[in-house]
């Protein structure tokens, strides 16, 4: 009979594995873009806009700093044909209308890896989503309410050539005896661009106008976020104060009311997850932030700079930096001050922060992230030796000490009082601390906590290969196979564990490794071997402590 049902088991086990082996393969990745096509558009054919975007006005012009008013109604009509811009790292498209960026794909990116060669989407302008980076100039200057300026360019296409470090992009517009060129700075291998305006002032009066910069993006989902981990990470807005270096603006916040903060340079930035979208003013202007939720339903966060003055005859400039790609910590220092903590680790970034760095410089010497992590465990293992040899000792103790305990039970049977006096004395004699076996867990706890969010905010992370079928450590095990291994070791760790004396306990216990392996068919491949070789070095110490004790008792 006991076999019967052992084979019962063993078939269930194995229907379920296979069902949710399943179920991963058919809602366990990433989306493809519908347009997939489209996206990797040759440089002959530009992509146009959706129709469905013309039929939308938008408030796409902030109000003037000196202005109360949140913003001024304009409509903005795209473009039939965009302007397309391509570097080694970044693939845009830019609206003659206004000069806006409206799509952005990084080819170093993958949408997933099954499918290099289709970039990850950042900026987008569909009728799936709105993601842009906006900019132009009010006051004076050709962004008015009745409507944005249609830019023109030179070219159509342009292209950063093999050999060639820099490209300008320069789009033009002229009015009322103004001559404006929007110009776009690309440089090779990096993320960050230069916008500038340059004001020709061929009137007769003075010519005053402000710099806007800023992100809309709609309240879709992120489509950066793995479905794979099951957690969601922040999806937002973020902003630099002097006050706060690093102050979150929520959607939700931004549904309850409007921002208006003046900030001496600064940055302000989308969030997402591995990336992050950031307009970075120059460091000694004086800015309007404001934050507004459009008629569409667009969440909007910018900042107006200072007024720009151009006497008659004369020339002016002004400009800034936006950011769009990689959650880089150290591009985003090098950019401003606090911009790297969009690297967002929560409450325990302080424990964060210098495992990322250790993380950081093992894969400098190994160049493969999996064995960065096994050597890392191996580290922190060794940093915590000592409490956990004093812990296994004195668990080891405790199991040593079990037929007496079990005597005992049987002594004092359901009188509960005198049992749990005569095991106080014992833990005494026998100089052994019941919570003693607690203090691995619970010291370990922040640290797996903080690498859990350096596995899963780090971009670094991002479809980063270990062997064998882990080919991203970022997301689950395809397979589930080290959360089964984690598992085994969790229940080979038990069985070195004294047996609890309450029953119940005893019963919850056999079922925490079933339980944990559940829990951790969803965690990154990363952090799951952390914790197996976490696991596998915690039994050898344990046992080599407990056959210690053990062979002192009956020697």
């Amino acid at each position: 009979m006991d076999i019967k049902r052992s084979i019962l088991l063993v078939a269930l086990a194995v229907v379920a594995y296979l069902m949710v082996l399943q179920w991963n393969q058919d809602y366990g990745q990433a989306a493809l873009p519908a347009a997939t096509s489209q996206t990797q558009s040759s440089m002959a054919a530009l992509p146009e806009s959706p129709s469905t975007a013309v039929e939308g006005n938008h408030e796409d012009v902030p109000a003037v700093a000196s202005q109360q008013q949140a913003s001024i109604v304009a409509p903005a009509v795209p473009s039939s044909q965009l302007i397309r811009v391509r570097t080694d790292v970044l693939d845009v498209a830019i609206d003659p209308r206004g000069g806006d960026i409206v799509e952005l794909n990084l080819p170093k990116y993958p949408r997933r890896q099954d499918h290099p060669e289709v970039p990850f989407q950042l900026f987008e302008r569909s009728s799936e989503r709105t993601y842009e980076a906006q900019s132009g100039l009010i006051g004076d200057g050709p962004d008015k309410a009745s409507g944005r300026p249609q830019y023109s360019s030179e070219k159509s296409e342009y292209q950063l050539a093999e050999g060639q470090d820099q490209l300008v992009v320069d789009l033009k517009y002229s009015a009322d005896g103004i001559n404006y060129v929007k110009r776009f700075t690309f440089d090779r291998g990096q993320y960050d661009l230069a916008v500038r305006y340059l004001i020709d002032n061929q009137s007769d009066k003075p010519w005053t106008g402000y710099l806007f910069g800023q992100l809309k993006r709609d309240s879709s989902a992120d489509p950066s976020s793995s479905t794979a981990t099951g957690t969601a990470t922040y999806l937002g807005a973020a902003l630099w104060t002097k006050d706060e270096p690093y102050t979150k603006v929520s959607m939700g916040d931004m549904d309850d009311k409007n921002l208006r903060e003046t900030v001496q340079g600064g940055w302000i930035a989308w969030l997402q997850h591995y990336f992050v979208t950031a307009w970075i003013p120059q460091t000694d202007d004086t800015n309007l932030v404001q934050t507004r939720k459009d008629s569409q339903g667009n969440y909007i966060i910018g900042f107006t700079g200072p007024a720009v003055s151009v006497a008659p005859g004369a020339q002016g400039e002004t400009g800034a930096t936006l950011y769009a790609g990689p959650k880089s910590q150290e591009k985003l220092e090098e950019l401003s001050p606090g911009l790297r903590l969009t690297v967002d680790y929560g409450i325990l970034w302080f424990i964060a922060q210098p495992i990322f760095w250790l993380l950081e410089n093992i894969h400098a010497l190994l160049g493969n992230w999996g064995w960065s992590i096994i050597v890392l465990t191996i580290i922190i293992k060794l940093a915590f030796f000592p409490l956990s040899a004093a812990s296994y000792k004195s668990m080891a103790r405790m199991r040593a000490v079990s037929p007496k305990m079990q005597a005992l039970k049987e002594q004092h049977g359901d009188d509960r009082q005198k049992l749990s006096q005569a095991m106080m004395e014992l833990y005494k004699k026998e100089k052994i601390n019941p919570l003693g076996g607690c203090l691995p867990i619970i010291v370990q706890m922040p640290v797996f906590l903080a690498l859990y969010w350096v596995l899963l905010e780090s971009v670094e992370m991002r479809q980063a290969p270990w062997m064998f079928w882990i080919t991203d450590l970022s997301i689950k095990d395809p397979f589930f196979i080290l959360p089964i291994i984690m598992g085994v070791t969790m229940f080979i760790q038990q069985q070195l564990n004294p047996t609890p004396p309450d029953p119940m306990q005893a019963k919850v216990m056999k079922l925490l490794p079933i339980i944990f392996t559940f829990f951790f068919l969803w965690f990154p491949a990363g952090l799951v071997l952390y914790w197996v070789v976490n696991n596998v070095l915690s039994i050898a110490q344990q046992w080599y402590i407990t056959r210690q004790i053990e062979g002192a008792k009956t020697a």
